[in-house]
């Protein structure tokens, strides 16, 4: 009779087996763990309960949850957090992919259940094999500035991650005690499995009529890892300044920077892209409204130059994992201009920053009053001893240690102080 996907000598490759499955599920287990708890971090990074315009994640009821406010020490704690989250999830791709392709005869295997427990097992590896290729999918879109899919990035990828995990642990839980029986027995090529669950995991995944080899399944482990190791060396480097930022070709942020002088540093979006009027930004034009309190300031950059002007060296880094080193800022300290509409600097409270920009995501942000109060936390007016440029945020900018670059707004049009 003709052959078919349900039949096991359907599929020949003879580097199917658990031993070769065990051994990538058991890096999956310990990456995707990491990836998940980083991704947890940068959601708490946003201080999403802090106001409705950080929290991209309508009606996430119990799944928004999150354990602490985000701090502003290190300085490059969400460099790290987020960097380690976007590069790690990268550099699981071919690890991920050789995983989905040595379980295939399970998905087509017959029946489909056998009991409960496999009926569990079953939809736990559909769940898990349609939620990692969208996570996978939904982040490596956003790294690369795709937003080709339908929605916003940030419900889509949280949503997403969640009901990814919930079958990552159920289908771990199933099948752990199979895949370390495995891998005691890691020198043989073949492992030795006496149990009914072990032989009928043997029968979908080892072909009853394997074809030749052409590679040992070292062999094909040492292909998978040489895959990763050529994706972080591509991708990482977008982390760094300097000849290591060159290195990563398949990263928008890679390459060379941008320009040079004082402004040559990586930025997301332009003044151009988001539709700012160099009318508005002169000096003649521009007024930083500064309220709370029931009061109201307005200032021009002349006279926040009258301020005390205080410097910061502080890097930015994004969601999509790229970051630059520490570049020097000088402005006004966030605490100060509390301080402008009455506020003591050590009472300083949340604030709200609206910027000139009119469309588009995180137009606004909200800062916990922790973030306010750190000295290094400012309304940026140069960097690197220049003023700013327009991509920059000129003429004014927030910068905040550890913050996600979409929580320091450009182009600063108004700030509210008051609990959010």
């Amino acid at each position: 009779m003709p052959r078919s996907p349900s039949s096991p000598a359907f599929w020949r490759s003879p580097l199917r087996g658990p031993w070769f499955t065990s051994v990538l599920g058991v890096v999956l287990l310990v990456g995707i763990t990491v990836l998940f708890v980083t991704g947890l971090v940068s959601y708490a990074a946003y201080n999403p309960d802090l106001s409705p315009v950080n929290d991209q994640t309508p009606d996430k009821g119990l799944l928004g949850f999150y354990l602490f406010s985000w701090p502003t020490h290190p300085s490059w704690l969400y460099r790290l957090t987020q960097g380690v989250h976007v590069t790690l999830g990268i550099v699981l791709i071919p690890v991920l992919l050789a995983k989905l392709w040595s379980v295939v005869p399970k998905l087509f295997a017959l029946p489909p259940a056998r009991s409960l427990a496999h009926a569990l097992e079953r939809l736990s590896l559909l769940l898990l094999v349609g939620g990692g290729l969208f996570e996978f999918t939904t982040g490596v879109l956003n790294v690369q500035l795709d937003y080709i899919f339908p929605g916003s990035f940030y419900p889509l990828h949280f949503y997403g991650a969640w009901v990814f995990f919930a079958a990552f642990v159920a289908h771990a839980v199933l099948k752990m005690p199979l895949a370390l029986r495995n891998l005691r027995h890691l020198r043989d090529e073949t492992p030795v499995e006496t149990s009914v669950e072990a032989s009928v995991e043997e029968g979908e995944l080892v072909s009853p009529d394997p074809a030749e080899p052409t590679v040992s399944r070292r062999g094909a482990l040492g292909v998978v890892g040489g895959g990763s190791l050529l994706l972080l060396g591509t991708t990482a480097g977008r982390s760094f300044d300097g000849p290591l930022r060159e290195t990563a070709v398949l990263a928008p942020h890679g390459g060379p920077e941008p320009g040079s002088g004082p402004g040559g540093f990586q930025i997301n979006k332009t003044a151009a892209a988001v539709g700012i009027d160099a009318r508005e930004t002169s000096e003649e034009a521009w007024r930083l409204v500064v309220e709370g309190n029931g009061r109201t300031v307005r200032l021009g950059r002349a006279e926040l130059l009258q301020l005390p002007l205080h410097s910061a060296a502080l890097p930015i880094a994004c969601v999509e994992g790229w970051s630059t080193s520490d570049q020097w800022w000088r402005g006004v300290r966030l605490r100060d201009l509390a301080a402008l509409v009455g506020y003591e600097a050590t009472a300083a409270p949340d604030v709200l920053v609206e910027s000139l920009q009119r469309h588009g995501a995180f137009r606004r942000s909200a800062l916990r009053d922790n973030q306010v109060r750190d000295p290094r936390s400012l309304l940026a007016l140069f960097v690197n001893g220049e003023d700013l440029t327009p991509d920059h945020g000129y003429p004014a900018r927030v910068i905040v240690p550890a913050a996600p670059g979409v929580l320091n707004t450009k182009w600063v049009a108004r700030m509210t102080f008051g609990d959010l």
